[in-house]
């Protein structure tokens, strides 16, 4: 009779054949002498092959092999009749790495395929991907191509944009005013004046997003914005960031930012307005390029450890400024954002800081900037020294100076993050365009300024955050964007309180005493242009976050 080759079993412990043989001892009530003499007396190696007693197994008889799943069985089919004698019978065992990886369930089927055809799924895993295949895998990955698998997870670039925005509501009271003061004004808030209380200081939307693995995008436009010259129309759309972050591999250590932004000089002009605590930039540093931002293309180089700097300290909600490289160098236009270029000069910029966590977890920066160009001044109509006939001074552009006047300024910033107190200061010398005292021409003069301030950061157990904060401000120097570069003195205390409730919403109650000079250009007789505003004033500021 021919001997059938049972279907490979797929699990090459000898407990299974112990247990089977145990089952048919007490099945069949063999002779122990007779049934020792098939029991192996030595822990088989996966290739052995058993000696089998002749009996007649039962119909449908099923074994299970360990290390499969429960209703995985693998069927033993005999087809034997019970008066033939049943020859010795061999069960081969195959030769397996990891028996417990395998499924069983391609066994079910024994007469489905071949013995000859039959390959185990450990070996089909084994093998892998054809050769041909791999090879094509491994060539796209050389070149910086996508896999075909990856393209099917990959997104479309309008699907990684991210959309924000944040409004700023205030409400300015003047509480009193010296005698003989100059009119309340504020060149970074308008709305700090005699006949304003509400205003909206800022509507923005934010637009960006990583449009691929070397570029991003940043789109800002500010709704709230007063052109220069309007008398009563405000709240106009204007762009205040539009630019492309053009990355040179993915690790994001070097970058090109091309197009309108801030330039990388002073690290509270980098600070974001809904990040920082005073309501206003200091002078000083904020007068060396208007709305902080120009239209140019700049390098920015930081390495892995400081990009994780920048974003922890973003995380844990310390004021930072963001993420403008520890080296920067560029080339920008040098009149302000959203400003028409009236000079063919560029102003060319560099900065280094030098970012730092202590042994202690605290954080620092130090930093130095730096930047050179001429400025080409706008003219406006004013009575020098509140005397005589109306005249526009000499060295604006109105009198036909477009080559500009030099404009060179370096600063230094010192920043010791609120852990949870927290200092904060920068400082600024230079040279550049400013009116002369006789208020008739403008000329190159001397200026220097900066500020102090020092802050606490409490977090409630359930009433948010609190940051009480202090400030000193000062400036002495030609204020270039604005008409005529008047020659200004600012002298001023702040202290405030902001209160984050919650992510969403922050309010900011602030006092200030102030000593400014009123930047307005007057053209009425007996009435001296840039005087100096001597009182003090009340703000408020809600901002809602979206």
């Amino acid at each position: 009779m021919k001997q059938r080759e049972l279907p490979t079993l797929r699990f090459c412990s000898p407990f299974i054949y112990f247990g089977l043989l145990l089952w048919f001892f007490g099945s069949f009530n063999f002779s122990f002498a007779q049934f020792t003499n098939q029991i192996p007396t030595s822990i088989p190696e996966p290739n052995a092959v058993f000696q089998q007693p002749n009996f007649q197994p039962p119909p449908n008889f099923q074994m299970q092999a360990l290390g499969t799943e429960p209703n995985a069985v693998v069927p033993v089919d005999f087809q034997l009749k019970p008066a033939d004698p049943l020859p010795d019978s061999t069960i081969s065992l195959p030769k397996l790495e990891n028996p417990k990886s395998v499924d069983t369930r391609e066994a079910v089927k024994p007469d489905a395929v071949s013995p000859e055809k039959r390959v185990t799924l450990k070996e089909e895993e084994k093998a892998g991907p054809s050769e041909e295949k791999r090879i094509d895998e491994d060539k796209k990955k050389d070149d910086g191509l996508k896999l075909d698998s990856d393209k099917k997870k990959e997104k479309k670039w309008y699907e990684k944009i991210n959309f924000r925005g944040y409004t700023q509501i205030r409400y300015n009271e003047v509480l009193s005013r010296e005698d003989g003061s100059a009119p309340p004004q504020h060149v970074s808030d308008r709305s700090v004046s005699e006949d304003q209380t509400f205003s909206i200081r800022r509507a923005r939307i934010i637009l960006s997003g990583d449009i691929s693995d070397h570029m991003s995008i940043y789109l800002q436009p500010d709704f709230a914005s007063t052109p220069n010259g309007s008398v009563d129309a405000i709240q106009f759309a204007q762009i205040r960031d539009w630019y492309a972050d053009c990355f040179w591999d993915k690790s994001k250590i070097h970058r090109f930012r091309v197009g309108q932004s801030k330039i990388p000089y002073g690290w509270e002009n980098m600070q974001s307005s809904s990040n920082r605590l005073p309501l206003d930039r200091n002078d000083a540093l904020n007068s060396a390029a208007r709305n902080e931002r120009d239209l140019g293309i700049f390098y920015y180089w930081t390495p892995e450890p400081a990009q994780d700097f920048f974003t922890e300290i973003q995380d844990k909600g310390l004021k930072g400024s963001g993420n403008y490289g520890v080296f920067a160098f560029g080339a920008y236009n040098g009149q302000g954002g959203s400003l028409a270029e009236q000079g063919d000069h560029l102003h060319w910029i560099s900065r280094f800081t030098l970012p730092m966590e202590l042994d202690n977890g605290q954080f620092a920066e130090l930093g130095i900037q730096a930047y050179t160009g001429r400025y080409a001044v706008g003219g406006s109509a004013i009575r020098p020294l509140g005397i005589g006939a109306a005249a526009t001074p000499l060295g604006t552009i109105e009198q036909g100076n477009r080559r500009g006047i030099s404009d060179e300024r370096v600063a230094w910033t010192g920043v010791w993050y609120p852990q949870p107190l927290g200092f904060q200061t920068e400082w600024t010398v230079g040279r550049g365009p400013a009116l002369n005292a006789a208020q008739t021409a403008l000329e190159e003069r001397a200026l220097y300024g900066g500020y102090a301030m020092t802050m606490y950061r409490h977090e409630t157990q359930c009433h948010g955050i609190l940051f009480p904060f202090m400030r000193w401000n000062y400036f002495k120097g030609g204020y270039k964007s604005e008409r005529n570069s008047p020659f200004s003195l600012i002298e001023e205390m702040e202290a405030g309180l902001e209160w984050q409730m919650n992510k969403q919403m922050e309010l900011v109650a602030m006092y200030t005493l102030t000593d400014r000079t009123n930047t307005t250009a007057f053209n009425q007789s007996g009435i001296r242009s840039y005087q100096q505003f001597n009182g003090d004033l009340l703000r408020f500021q809600f901002q809602f976050n979206y």
